[in-house]
């Protein structure tokens, strides 16, 4: 029993109990992002917004000044207590699961380890801080722990997880971040047909296999540090009868030869390294890219225009759900850094492309609605 999550043989299996769970904390979430969370607007213009502008003589100018008129408000310690709890409950609901398939799913895995992918660890390889240091998005252990030999514990978890904590948002198989690039290309460079690409930043392959699918004479290759993740992902694609080619493989620095692919992507993945690591990642994706070739880094939109209220909601997940970067990518000028890695100005675009994805509208009602997320794209243009 699953609700509405597409089924394949690697995914977690609830029991009734462990499934009514996962959705109740499914449908919280759902409750506290958008009915809990408008009411921040309320509190922040009829009390927290005034205390300041009596103490300082002027209205809160920067997301900084916002936060620190908002944390003494009681309702933003009960909605921002109630958000941490929504996501530890959520990631505790999929654990139960996990921990009671344990010995299933490695067992699984084992039986879709034989297919037309590859997969190649490196257990040498040098974990970054900025994936140790924290466990993103409160994910126990986060992408890297292992527990036992070849286990495939943290990419499950992941699976579930991401599935509730965006609500179901993302597509039956959490796909919709690779469809989204795929459709830009076709719409925009209907002829750009790659040989080869590279997903960078994979985590369980959610985003790689539409590539497949899309590309059907491509060779595909997907990385992450994370070897839990790798193993799953690739038994996960074996079980969907999709070929990638997975490596674990740090994005900064990788062991391909120069001018290796045709088509360089990344799926929401920037936003959890750090500033060294993105200009490093920008810089390899020119160095393994093929002249013709593409890069487009799928990113959660900068703060651009936003007022500092705005910019303070969008802020919590840095404070508060342990992605300590995301604020400073959010300031970030990307096309800067494209061009500081070698990109040139006319190759280097940046647009705003929508993400379909099912969201509360704030007021109970749950549709879908169009996202959007900020695309960094350097290449040479095809059209």
């Amino acid at each position: 029993m699953m609700s509405s999550q597409a089924q394949h043989a690697l995914l977690p299996q609830s029991t009734h109990d462990e499934e009514t769970r996962q959705i109740f904390t499914k449908s919280l979430r759902e409750h506290v992002t958008g009915i809990v969370t408008g009411g921040n607007k309320v509190v922040y213009e009829g009390a927290a917004k005034k205390a300041f502008e009596r103490q300082q003589g002027r209205a809160p100018q920067t997301r900084g000044e916002v936060r620190k008129a908002m944390v003494a408000q009681p309702y933003h310690q009960f909605w921002s207590a109630f958000m941490r709890t929504t996501q530890e409950m959520m990631w505790d609901s999929v654990g139960a699961t996990v921990d009671r398939d344990y010995d299933g799913l490695q067992r699984r895995a084992k039986e879709n380890k034989t297919g037309k992918g590859t997969l190649r660890l490196d257990p040498k390889l040098p974990l970054p801080r900025y994936v140790t240091a924290v466990d993103i998005h409160c994910m126990p252990g986060n992408y890297t722990t292992d527990v036992a030999a070849d286990d495939v514990s943290a990419g499950a978890l992941y699976d579930r997880g991401v599935y509730l904590y965006m609500m179901g948002g993302m597509g039956d198989y959490n796909e919709s971040c690779g469809t989204t690039l795929i459709g830009h290309l076709q719409a925009n460079y209907p002829d750009f047909k790659p040989s080869r690409i590279l997903d960078m930043g994979c985590a369980v392959g959610h985003s790689t296999l539409p590539y497949v699918d899309a590309f059907p004479d491509a060779e595909v290759h997907a990385i992450d540090v994370g070897a839990p993740m790798l193993r799953y992902a690739h038994a996960r694609a074996v079980s969907l009868g999709k070929t990638v080619h997975f490596s674990q493989q740090n994005a900064e620095r990788t062991d391909y030869p120069d001018q290796s692919f045709d088509l360089i992507v990344s799926h929401i993945a920037l936003h959890e390294t750090s500033t060294k690591a993105m200009r490093n990642i920008m810089a390899e994706s020119r160095r393994l890219l093929r002249p013709g070739g593409m890069a487009l880094h799928l990113e959660v939109p900068p703060f651009g225009d936003k007022d500092p209220f705005d910019q303070y909601l969008t802020d919590w997940d840095t404070h508060y759900n342990a992605e300590p970067f995301i604020g400073t990518l959010h300031d970030m000028d990307l096309r800067e850094v494209m061009q500081d890695a070698g990109f040139g100005h006319n190759e280097v675009i940046m647009d705003m492309i929508p993400v379909h994805v099912r969201a509360n509208d704030g007021a109970g009602n749950y549709t879908h609605h169009v996202g959007g997320y900020l695309m960094a794209h350097g290449g040479k243009r095809t059209a």
